[in-house]
């Protein structure tokens, strides 16, 4: 685990080129959950339809209604945080790789939507920052612990579990399958035969005695909630965290 996290917390000035979330060191919360109701619109009656195919979605009922909530997702193929776009009842705030804003074509989506960018050498202490404002405006926000693609959990980061112990948001694990060689067309051999599976687990929260976790403390904090997330995967998905023996959940409790 990254056990220098807090340290590039502490010490990471922060000077990136950011998009326009905070007006005025604020977030606007009214202002982009108009904008992306219109943009959700348009992906659900132009977009999604024409590029992928959900078959079956588990567990919508634990998506809390209101409130903030941190997504935590395994991240096996492009289309991922765009299925959850989809599927998930509420408008939610993606944390990203800031190398997708110069992606062609679809880079223009996360800058109109409002995805935190993220630089991932190290702790990005000012994407930490926006996320924590999104949260504290009551909105959900979508992380990958590992920070890009894998075909298997790897070991995660610790910025989920700085960001759900110090703002005590729910935190809900959702496990994806199928979603590799999407987007495809309508009606392909990749449509017919392998639509996309999603599950989403109960949500839990980081007992109240770790709302300011060190370093070790934040280690066990993203173990326990990784292990929480393998065991809602198949087994050849789980990666760093095949061996459920290991988990544990003293630091976490269901919701």
């Amino acid at each position: 685990m990254n056990s220098k996290f807090l340290d590039l917390m502490s010490n990471n000035s922060g000077n990136r080129t950011d998009n326009d979330l905070l007006k005025n060191g604020e977030y606007t919360h009214a202002y982009w959950e108009t904008r992306r109701r219109f943009l959700r619109f348009l992906l659900k009656t132009l977009g999604f339809p024409l590029m992928v195919r959900v078959d079956r979605i588990e567990g919508i009922e634990n998506i809390p209604q209101e409130g903030p909530g941190l997504l935590l997702m395994n991240h096996i193929g492009f289309v991922d945080p765009i299925v959850l776009l989809h599927v998930v009842p509420r408008n939610i705030v993606a944390l990203a790789k800031v190398e997708v804003y110069d992606y062609p074509v679809v880079g223009i989506f996360p800058r109109i939507w409002g995805v935190i960018p993220v630089r991932r050498e190290g702790g990005d202490r000012r994407a930490i920052q926006i996320a924590l404002e999104v949260l504290r405006k009551g909105e959900i926000v979508l992380v990958a612990p590992e920070g890009t693609r894998n075909p298997q959990l790897q070991l995660a980061k610790e910025g989920f579990t700085y960001l759900a112990s110090r703002s005590g948001a729910p935190v809900i694990p959702v496990a994806i399958e199928g979603s590799p060689g999407y987007p495809t067309f309508r009606y392909s051999r990749k449509w017919r035969e392998s639509p996309i599976e999603v599950k989403f687990g109960k949500p839990f929260v980081f007992r109240a005695e770790y709302r300011r976790a060190g370093r070790e403390e934040l280690t066990k904090l993203t173990n326990e909630a990784m292990y929480y997330l393998a065991a809602m995967l198949p087994e050849e998905r789980r990666g760093y965290y095949s061996d459920l023996s290991k988990a544990t959940q003293d630091t976490i409790e269901i919701i």
